[in-house]
């Protein structure tokens, strides 16, 4: 063969080999456009339910603080109208009356009122909502210790604040891509971002076989990625059940603590009015000396039995030795799982609900 024809011959080969090679390049990534494409549908499907969930559970928890902070208000208010009729009742007397409550119980009524009063007065505005959602994870396992051993409103303000409850709580805010109060609770310091995102351009930067390889690398990420997502979602969706049971709870039980208020403060309307008149404020106080007993004994009673649920931690705190552990601004430090997710209180929260539900079902209607 005559050499012209022998490198003519050559270089068609050399140029078949070289198409083949980058159609097969090409099929290549297109085979690894299609794991990403594949695997980038699959998160985002994940994660949008995630979101989802994460925003329901957040809205429960700031319902949650929000009526927890009215509670220990209403405390408070409860307190300066009892306060004032007993002292009324007892104006004159040799033998004082005294209501029948231990003290223990009402010193926990008033610690816990007293933070949360003080929460209230440290947060406002924007901040309000994030101060409830952290209040409700955090303020009611701390309230009484905060009150007891001095430490500052302010500092436990703080902790319930927006900003610093999602710093403690490890999310970050969902304005600087963390996932929020609620995903923070559920996650933690464990990330759960696109995978596919990061590695998505260096596998179209690789050659087409290298492409492949980092894309089923990203799809195995992904794959992590998405059932942590799941686990996820299931444990924000087991808290907020949790929550809104508590919530319900709540509810029932300050119902029945707002009917004894309402009588207390009835009778102080209709003392205010015989002042008013210059009538006999004795004589009128007379006619109620049962009533203002038992709806003061009834009233505290049922916010001793509020203050114990509030108390009660939604999560695991962690214990060694049987003290609780403690990290930056005495913050309890919570059990967590594999995933770094906090665990769920259940079997307490469920007992201190029941025996909560059985105590105030014992205590008459106003």
């Amino acid at each position: 063969m005559p050499l012209p024809l022998i490198i003519g011959a050559a270089a068609l080969i050399t140029a078949a080999y070289g198409a083949k090679k980058g159609y097969d390049g090409h099929q290549l990534h297109s085979e690894a456009d299609e794991i990403v494409k594949g695997a980038q549908a699959r998160y985002d499907e994940k994660k949008s339910a995630f979101d989802q969930q994460e925003k329901q559970t957040t809205s429960a928890l700031e319902s949650l603080g929000k009526k927890e902070l009215e509670i220990g208000k209403s405390f408070d208010e409860f307190k300066t109208v009892a306060d004032k009729l007993l002292q009324q009742l007892n104006a004159g007397r040799q033998k004082k009356l005294e209501i029948k409550i231990p003290k223990h119980k009402l010193q926990k009524v008033e610690n816990y009122s007293y933070t949360a009063i003080g929460v209230l007065g440290s947060v406002a505005g924007a901040g309000a909502a994030g101060a409830a959602a952290g209040f409700a994870i955090y303020g009611g396992v701390m309230a009484l210790g905060a009150a007891s051993t001095g430490t500052a409103i302010s500092s436990l303000a703080g902790v319930a604040a927006s900003n610093a409850a999602m710093a403690a709580i490890g999310g970050g805010s969902l304005a600087t891509g963390g996932l929020g109060i609620a995903g923070g609770t559920a996650i933690l310091g464990a990330a759960v971002a696109a995978p596919v995102l990061a590695i998505a351009g260096w596998a179209y930067n690789s050659h087409g076989e290298e492409a492949v390889k980092n894309a089923r690398k990203a799809d195995g990420e992904v794959t992590k990625a998405v059932a942590k997502l799941g686990r996820a979602i299931t444990h924000l969706a087991e808290t907020k059940e949790y929550v809104g049971e508590i919530q319900l709870t709540l509810l029932a039980i300050h119902g029945q603590f707002s009917r004894y208020f309402e009588t207390l403060k009835n009778i102080n309307a209709v003392i205010e009015d015989a002042k008013s008149r210059n009538a006999d404020v004795q004589g009128e106080l007379s006619k109620f000396n049962d009533s203002i007993i038992r709806a003061i004994e009834n009233g505290y009673a049922l916010a001793a039995i509020l203050v114990n649920v509030i108390t009660t931690p939604i999560f695991k705190m962690k214990k060694v030795d049987g003290e609780v552990v403690e990290g930056k601004d005495d913050v309890p430090v919570m059990e967590t799982d594999a995933d770094g997710s906090m665990v769920l209180n259940d079997t307490e929260l469920a007992d201190a609900l029941v025996l909560a539900a059985t105590e105030a079902g014992r205590i008459g209607s106003a």
